[in-house]
């Protein structure tokens, strides 16, 4: 997809985010169709050459000003610095974020607990680069409350995590009349501790929110001037287990996919990184996240950013989690038919990937691709809504703007009836026809408002380079 993607998109991406396999040795990565365990003495170098190949294949599709997010943990957090240095090159290194996965409760470590990742930020190129230095408008999913200050979301005053204080656990008496106290899991051993002080609840004590038995602080959302920080570790860019809650409230099932990253994280990424009319692309694509980000930042802030997410189908992802999930997002409707929201509007297009029969005549194998790239196309002419499709011809539509395919160049009737087609249209027609050597005659439709072009041959090209890297076991 990667390859296909540099045929069509090359230097169109704006903004690209990964969570690639972490290679912890728990069966969690595997190449070449296997498994690769801790055991595996090769390990780091399967990974790295993995990572080598697509992020070659990525930095080629980045525009001038385009950026890369890539997340990762400590195991391979070192090589993978390394492998972007000598991709994207030390001086074009944004930065190393660290954001907080976890908050308390059981961790997998033997020895200190691990509570973060790593988020590795480059660019194609570090002078040209956009990224978001104001973020006035911090992103999360639950701003969704408003006063006469803005919009804000719900934050327990109290917290478990911050240690005990003794001076911090006194009650709090609400606009009710009731007494607000400090939740202790355990009386017996209190853990539990109110954020702010006695002096700071009553300066502030219109920004408390009371439902009982909890006190909450409004966490608004604009916060103007503040630029994007290395250390994300507020409540807002979500925790591991805010992905899962995120995935389950989409699309309502459970144990579906592995460590999903929050909606909030993704979409604070990507409002530092993409500009509102950007491409967004994310291809280790898994549960979605990315998707559902940029629909609900778009409708946040009026944007208009689009996505592509690549993914393979490894224990049915795709078709049981990614494509339900966004298409959930779009409609509102989740897939047991219950809502899920009132839908945000937008168009999704799901492409396939495929092989096609090899052989021993070069020309026949190309005319055999040919009529397998409408989709390709498509998407390098961001023309997408089929209207009419034959044995010999297909035709697309986006606004005023017409997109037709042929492929039985050879056949003189056929080619009359598509041309009358072209001719019947309204608008911009941009027409391909079948050409083995990417030349193709421009007066064979005449009119000003038609651009023909061929079906390039290059296409074969690209698909013979992947053929052989399969083949050689890469």
């Amino acid at each position: 997809s990667l390859s296909s993607l540099n045929f069509v998109k090359k230097e169109s991406v704006d903004f690209i985010y990964i969570d690639p396999p972490y290679n912890t040795g728990h069966e969690d990565f595997s190449y070449n169709d296997k498994i690769v365990n801790e055991d595996d003495s090769y390990r780091h170098s399967k990974w790295l050459s993995l990572m080598q190949k697509r992020l070659l294949l990525a930095r080629e599709l980045l525009t001038k000003e385009g950026v890369i997010f890539i997340s990762i943990d400590d195991i391979e957090v070192s090589n993978l610095t390394l492998l972007c240095n000598s991709i994207f090159g030390e001086k074009n290194h944004i930065a190393t974020m660290i954001w907080k996965s976890k908050s308390g409760g059981a961790n997998d470590s033997a020895n200190i607990a691990t509570d973060h990742e790593y988020i590795l930020a480059y660019s194609k190129n570090y002078a040209f680069a956009k990224i978001n230095n104001d973020m006035g408008a911090t992103v999360t999913t639950s701003y969704n409350q408003e006063d006469e200050n803005g919009r804000y979301a719900l934050d327990r005053l109290d917290k478990q995590s911050l240690g005990y204080l003794e001076s911090l656990d006194f009650p709090i008496v609400g606009p009710d009349g009731r007494e607000y106290k400090v939740i202790h899991k355990n009386p017996e051993k209190k853990q539990a501790r109110w954020r702010w002080g006695a002096d700071t609840v009553k300066e502030r004590y219109n920004e408390l929110v009371f439902k009982w038995p909890y006190v909450y602080t409004k966490n608004y959302e604009k916060k103007t001037g503040q630029k994007p920080r290395t250390i994300l570790f507020e409540d807002r860019f979500g925790r591991t287990r805010t992905g899962s809650t995120d995935l389950r409230d989409v699309i309502g099932a459970q144990n579906i996919f592995t460590y999903p990253k929050p909606v909030s994280l993704l979409k604070y990424l990507i409002s530092v990184g993409c500009n509102k009319n950007g491409l967004v692309l994310d291809f280790f694509a898994g549960s979605g996240t990315t998707g559902q980000a940029t629909l609900e930042l778009n409708k946040e802030d009026g944007g208009n950013r689009r996505f592509i997410l690549c993914t393979n189908n490894e224990n049915e992802i795709c078709t049981g989690v990614t494509y339900p999930r966004l298409k959930t997002v779009i409609t509102g409707i989740r897939p047991d038919n219950s809502k899920y929201s009132d839908g945000i509007p937008a168009n999704l297009y799901y492409f396939k990937t495929n092989f096609i029969k090899d052989e021993a005549n070069t020309e026949q194998a190309k005319y055999n691709l040919v009529e397998k790239v409408d989709s390709l196309l498509c998407i390098s002419e961001d023309i997408l809504k089929e209207v009419e499709r034959n044995e010999y011809s297909s035709h697309f539509v986006n606004g005023d703007r017409h997109l037709f395919i042929y492929n039985d160049y050879y056949n003189a009737q056929k080619f009359k009836e598509f041309k009358n087609r072209i001719l019947a249209s309204n608008g911009l027609k941009i027409v391909y026809v079948y050409s083995s050597d990417n030349n193709v005659d421009e007066s064979l439709i005449d009119g000003t408002d038609v651009v023909i072009k061929p079906i390039p041959s290059k296409i074969y090209e690209i698909y013979k380079e992947i053929v052989e890297d399969i083949k050689r076991g890469e």
